[in-house]
């Protein structure tokens, strides 16, 4: 009798942990599904919004004057951005594909059959979709804000060092600060003919020189537009004139800067800097801190909230994306509505991931709106929990 309760037992237990082993097989070999087709399809989307981007991106070398080692590495380091930008969508239908191709091959059987009940594989799923979310947040709290900051260091660190490929025949060229230049002609070699300069110096005063022919030339780093008979017209701050002659004179270029924005945006400060001038504006109810690279003022308080509240809650969708594609394993293939049922889960998907992105203009105006932002995506998952509970119990 004894040797038989402990056969029974010892059965038991080696069912159960075979089932067991069964379930990690079974769920590692769809997860890794989903993490493969994730990977293809965020890194495929992400270059060719990157490709687009570059291409749009090489204003700065052919307008903003850069050269292009400054354009290749500030086109390279907006793939972070790009691949956070795109991960959410991409998280949200590598799940959606894989439970589809799971269905129509019969797939999700196995699951079942292996006692593995709807409650369960949701909840996989979910605790699953928290490594994204911790992927999520890692990207757009430390990665995305430093390689932003890093491509704007490169603009800020560069010269003008395509000028002379700037100017061009007929046309007057802004393309740095305080400078206009305009050349009639410009020969093979380089050499400008009719060249007209407006430099705009400090306290109001500015100088404009008329030169027959000059020519750019570099010397080490350094860089001057050398001028052949002409004149420099300086005006002082009470418009009067003072007029002179030259025969030759150098004009040097290296004291003027791009247009290109150089200052780290609110989006390109890291996040703990936000924090730090986030929370001395509140405590200490002050109008303007100094902090190095960045506006540190009550007028920025807003949007320095807002890039807070986008990079640590947005995320949360995450989850909430996992659990409207497990309704999916709701209804069969054979079902007659499993195709709308498709369509109408994709579209709630697609509309919480928009209310993602609208939510956010609205965050940073009040607490209120901060208190709606952080409780949106936690109250829309407790109820679409809820909403697939009752589905299983209806199912029953």
């Amino acid at each position: 009798m004894l040797y038989n309760y402990i056969s029974f037992k010892l059965h038991a237990i080696y069912v159960k942990k075979h089932e067991i082993s069964m379930e990690k097989i079974i769920f590692k070999s769809f997860l890794r599904e989903i993490s493969f087709f994730f990977i293809l399809a965020s890194v495929s989307i992400a270059l060719i919004i990157w490709i687009i981007q570059a291409v749009n991106y090489l204003d700065f070398v052919s307008e903003d004057g850069h050269n292009f080692k400054v354009y290749f590495f500030y086109t390279i380091l907006i793939l972070p951005k790009i691949f956070s930008r795109v991960l959410p969508l991409m998280f949200f239908i590598s799940i959606f594909y894989i439970i589809i191709k799971y269905e129509e091959k019969n797939q999700l059987l196995i699951f079942w059959s292996n006692g593995i009940d709807k409650k369960k594989f949701l909840n996989i799923v979910i605790k699953y979709s928290l490594i994204f979310f911790l992927i999520q947040i890692f990207f757009t709290t430390i990665i995305v804000p430093e390689s932003q900051n890093k491509a704007r260091s490169y603009i800020r660190d560069s010269n003008i060092d395509f000028f002379p490929s700037l100017i061009k025949p007929k046309k007057f060229v802004d393309t740095v600060e305080d400078l206009t230049i305009f050349a009639n002609s410009k020969d093979n070699d380089g050499s400008l003919r009719n060249i007209i300069l407006k430099d705009n110096l400090n306290a109001g005063r500015s100088q404009i020189i008329f030169a027959k022919n000059g020519k750019i030339i570099q010397s080490g780093d350094n860089k001057f537009l050398i001028l052949n008979n002409g004149k420099i017209i300086n005006i002082s701050v009470k418009g009067r004139t003072t007029i002179f002659n030259f025969k030759k004179t150098e004009f040097d270029l290296n004291k003027f800067s791009t247009k290109s924005t150089t200052f780290p945006k609110v989006q390109e400060q890291s996040t703990l800097k936000l924090f730090n001038c986030a929370q001395s504006l509140i405590d200490e109810n002050i109008k303007f801190l100094y902090s190095e690279n960045m506006h540190c003022e009550e007028g920025y308080l807003k949007n320095i909230k807002q890039e807070l509240l986008k990079r640590t809650c947005l995320p949360l969708y995450l989850p909430l994306l996992a659990l409207v594609a497990c309704f999916l394993i709701l209804k069969s293939k054979d079902n007659h509505e499993y195709s709308n049922f498709k369509f109408k889960l994709f579209v709630i998907g697609i509309i919480f991931l928009i209310i993602s992105e609208v939510s956010i203009r609205y965050a940073g105006l009040s607490n209120k709106n901060n208190l709606i932002f952080i409780l949106t995506p936690i109250i829309l998952f407790l109820s679409t929990r809820a909403i697939f509970n009752n589905q299983l119990k209806f199912e029953k």
